[in-house]
């Protein structure tokens, strides 16, 4: 079951790269006030309620992000040496992934981010968290090195240890050759009680890389938000408890303050990019290099 990154499939099952968020706002539907002009019970006006295309991602997802393809992906994408862009022509390349299958909104990924970056600067809070908000989704360029939407996005979660049964679908969990293998199937697996987060090793995704991708440059919450914001099964379930540190247990309120951002700021108005134009850029100048290395 172990197979060569060259055999593993590239079955792309969503109708966008965004579809997976939609089934998470399904699982967790609140609050009201952050999705301006639109109540969390009108999200999701496809035809049809069935999630088979997400299902099928999940099946993916699970099934082959072992403990030894995601250092595999580490190794190669945390080289970072595909391209150097700015934030700007990073914005653009991102723009390339096309969302045709939104009935919410006809937005672009970049004026996605605009909104929950402006949803966090009107509430007020510090200029970090308003630029993690714009950079969070960074990491879906992945999509566009040829990766399968399965190790872009979807909810993230440990490996080299048990799988928490409050992870979606985790009845998939049962093709992965971890779940039988006895150095990752028991609760700690790898790693010992109380390690922290640092020291555990997540799925492969866009969250993974992003952090490594700005790491440098943010403080300490704002790479807890971005590294954790799809570790659902801890910040909204309350797994893994064994596995974490004071530290961990500290940081989860920034990652719990940043999530409904993340899940509920996307909404159909068109952000006047003319009148903050001027803030974004001199925000990206104050923490971040001039160009970033993908």
């Amino acid at each position: 079951m172990h197979l060569p990154n060259d055999q593993l499939p590239n079955a792309n099952p969503l109708n966008s790269i965004d579809e997976w968020e939609d089934d998470v706002l399904l699982r967790y539907p609140t609050p009201d006030s952050i999705a301006a002009g639109k109540g969390t019970d009108e999200y999701r006006n496809y035809d049809t309620p069935a999630r088979d295309t997400v299902k099928e991602f999940y099946r993916l997802n699970h099934t082959y992000q072992t403990f030894d393809f995601v250092q595999q992906k580490q190794a190669d994408f945390l080289q970072f040496n595909r391209k150097e862009m700015t934030v700007w022509d990073a914005f653009d390349f991102l723009n390339q992934l096309v969302d045709d299958s939104d009935p919410d909104t006809d937005l672009d990924q970049f004026q996605h981010l605009l909104q929950t970056s402006e949803a966090i600067r009107n509430d007020g809070h510090p200029d970090w968290m308003v630029l993690t908000g714009l950079m969070h989704d960074m990491g879906k360029v992945l999509c566009l090195f040829g990766e399968p939407q399965w190790s872009v996005v979807g909810d993230t979660f440990p490996v080299g240890c048990a799988y928490s049964d409050k992870i979606v679908y985790p009845e998939f969990f049962a093709h992965n050759p971890d779940y039988s293998n006895p150095a990752y199937n028991t609760k700690f697996g790898i790693y010992q009680e109380g390690c922290g987060l640092r020291n555990v090793t997540m799925s492969w995704g866009h969250d993974e890389y992003v952090y490594h991708m700005l790491k440098d440059y943010l403080p300490e919450p704002a790479l807890y938000m971005l590294r954790y914001h799809s570790f659902y099964a801890w910040h909204r379930e309350g797994e893994y408890d064994y596995l974490l540190d004071n530290h961990d247990r500290d940081m989860l309120k920034w990652v719990k303050l940043f999530n409904p951002y993340d899940l509920y700021s996307k909404n159909p108005t068109r952000p006047e990019w003319d009148k903050i134009s001027t803030y974004y850029k001199n925000l990206v100048a104050k923490y971040l290099p001039v160009h970033l290395k993908f």
